[in-house]
């Protein structure tokens, strides 16, 4: 049996190169749509692909006694063991040939010039999400092709980098705390940095924008959280408040009425219970002058974080802040966070020192920290 592929642009050309080639005998075994040429999508050609296939002995034997003798119908008979060995023989060759066909463009979908290869790699180095990555090279490559890329200098090729990116983050709100409302509750689980991050945002509203602060902590279960708070609220002259209660919550916030601007630092629990997030509900009072900000650990990992999302979602997040940029090599998870939450953010954190080491969070400084780690 001699089995042969045709590729063609349609049915009827495909059948033309069977018979030329094989002859009216031939028998259509299999055939497909299948796309050919191009790259991640781009530029394909579709095309119709055969796999026809022809009995060489039945031929003969046809060509043999085609010119006496019409030929004579199929007899009945059983299969003879040599025979059933040599079908599957191949049917066998038939399965390797069909299994073995496959797009090339599954087979190159990595395979892209060498400027963009660089910054792939990058991108999986730092751990950003396949789903995301993949999103943004497939539009590099459609404007490197759209563009020539090989003229454009390594300055147009990184725009292009930054550019993709940022649409990633089209749908995210950024910016630090603006003072439009009065209190900023700032959440995270154990070891996140919530209360060095509050340092560090009341040390800029005293010193720079010249607020009169104050603080509250339901963080009640580690005594040493109460106590770094207010050592910050000394060197900064700031009011703590300690509270166990809405009650508590409530008094706190008529003793503190004339300050301009409050920030409450919650308790550091265990992000995997949700009885963590239903008891701030029962601490804190959550109304239409509270912003709330959820701190995360770029030490941790992406699923950790995404699971840190999910239980913190019976409140409302208004943003993200990123804590220990300086603790870590990838950082990529935080671009899948935003961009798989639509949450902006309002700081990152690079460092212990207060007030320096934190910096407001804009859309486009985001993305020039992921791509300068």
């Amino acid at each position: 049996m001699k089995v042969k592929k045709f590729v063609a642009k349609d049915m009827t050309e495909a059948m033309t190169k069977v018979k030329a080639e094989l002859g009216q005998d031939a028998v259509i075994l299999n055939s497909k749509k299948v796309e050919s040429g191009g790259f991640l999508g781009f530029f394909t050609k579709k095309n119709i692909e055969v796999i026809a296939a022809l009995d060489m002995e039945a031929r003969s034997g046809r060509r043999r006694h085609s010119a006496r003798e019409k030929p004579k119908p199929p007899i009945n008979r059983q299969v003879t063991e040599q025979e059933q060995v040599k079908l599957s023989k191949e049917i066998d060759e038939l399965k390797a040939m069909i299994k073995g066909i496959g797009p090339s463009v599954g087979q190159s979908s990595e395979d892209y010039p060498d400027v963009l290869n660089t910054f792939n790699t990058y991108l999986k180095d730092q751990e950003v999400h396949d789903t995301y990555r993949l999103t943004v090279m497939k539009h590099l490559l459609k404007k490197w092709y759209q563009e020539d890329g090989e003229s454009q200098s390594e300055e147009t090729i990184n725009n292009w980098v930054t550019d993709e990116l940022l649409t990633l983050l089209k749908d995210c709100h950024f910016g630090a705390f603006n003072y439009s409302k009065k209190y900023l509750n700032v959440v995270g689980p154990t070891g996140a940095g919530k209360t060095t991050t509050i340092a560090k945002i009341a040390a800029k509203a005293v010193l720079k924008d010249e607020k009169k602060v104050a603080f509250i902590t339901t963080d009640t279960f580690r005594i040493a959280a109460i106590e770094q708070l207010k050592t910050y609220g000394k060197i900064l002259n700031v009011p703590v408040e300690v509270v166990y209660s809405i009650k508590d919550f409530k008094e706190a916030v008529k003793k503190l009425s004339d300050y301009d601007f409050i920030l409450v630092d919650s308790a550091g629990r265990n992000f995997r219970n949700p009885l963590y997030v239903e008891q701030l509900n029962q601490v804190i009072d959550f109304n239409e002058q509270m912003e709330t900000h959820l701190v995360l650990a770029m030490t941790s990992k992406y699923r950790d974080m995404k699971k840190i999302v999910e239980q913190f979602k019976l409140i409302d997040i208004d943003k993200l802040i990123f804590s220990k940029l300086d603790e870590t090599e990838t950082i990529g998870a935080m671009i899948n966070i935003m961009a798989d939450y639509h949450l902006g953010a309002s700081y990152f954190a690079t460092g212990q020192n207060v007030p320096d080491d934190i910096e407001e969070a804009t859309a486009i400084n985001m993305v020039q920290q992921l791509l300068r780690s």
